[in-house]
């Protein structure tokens, strides 16, 4: 459950990237955040996280009140949510099963608890013949699928995607897409901010649209909007 209220979010050098957000979005929805450069999506995604903090109001996610969250129980909260950026981010000098699974390390998961989750998580994104590799020798859309296998490794309440597709070529992107669909259908709330408009018109999901630091849309059914 994520619920934001009044939130608005001004940066030391004066711009205001988001002014007066109320959201609601509530377990297991698949909800696409949309808007031209400049909207806020990249601020909003980064409240979400905890890596920023708003300059009014208040943000509640599975529970935790991220207002009052002081620093040391930040990772808590992020591991109650699956994160995967445009880039990727994975850990070069380790293979594809030692970056899924360091993720279970960090929170001291034991050996027999990795043994068992990485393989199945390696098997639900079809990276199981891959396990020993490096990201270098992988494609766009094999890194991605492993940085998603990473994020879900801890059977997150929340995916938060921040433009998961913006470096993969047209049919990468939806393979991913459909990845994160099944996951959502297995009960995982997804929050994907996005510029990949065919993506989003074929969805048919839910989609907020921001504008100028404002919800300009939200439709449960909703389409992309924007030329891009």
């Amino acid at each position: 459950m994520i619920l934001l209220t009044n939130i608005s979010k001004t940066y030391s050098n004066g711009t205001i990237a988001l002014n007066g957000i109320n959201l609601y979005i509530g377990k297991g929805e698949f909800a696409f955040i949309v808007g031209p450069s400049g909207a806020g999506k990249s601020t909003l995604i980064k409240l979400l996280m905890r890596e920023e903090v708003p300059t009014s109001g208040n943000i509640i996610i599975n529970n935790f009140n991220l207002n009052s969250l002081r620093r040391r129980e930040v990772p808590y909260l992020r591991r109650s949510m699956g994160i995967v950026f445009q880039d990727f981010r994975l850990l070069p000098n380790k293979t594809v099963y030692e970056n899924v699974a360091f993720a279970m390390q960090i929170i001291e998961a034991s050996p027999k608890e990795i043994r068992r989750q990485v393989p199945y998580l390696l098997g639900l994104v079809g990276l199981s013949n891959k396990a020993k590799m490096y990201p270098h020798q992988l494609s766009g859309g094999e890194q991605q699928r492993v940085a998603l296998a990473r994020a879900l490794i801890n059977n997150p309440a929340v995916l938060i995607a921040d433009e998961p597709t913006g470096n993969l070529d047209p049919d990468t992107a939806w393979d991913i897409v459909k990845l994160m669909h099944d996951i959502n259908k297995r009960g995982t709330t997804v929050v994907m901010a996005t510029h990949a408009k065919e993506i989003v018109n074929s969805m048919k999901k839910r989609v907020i649209a921001l504008e100028n630091g404002i919800i300009v849309r939200d439709e449960e059914k909703g389409v992309y909007g924007y030329e891009i």
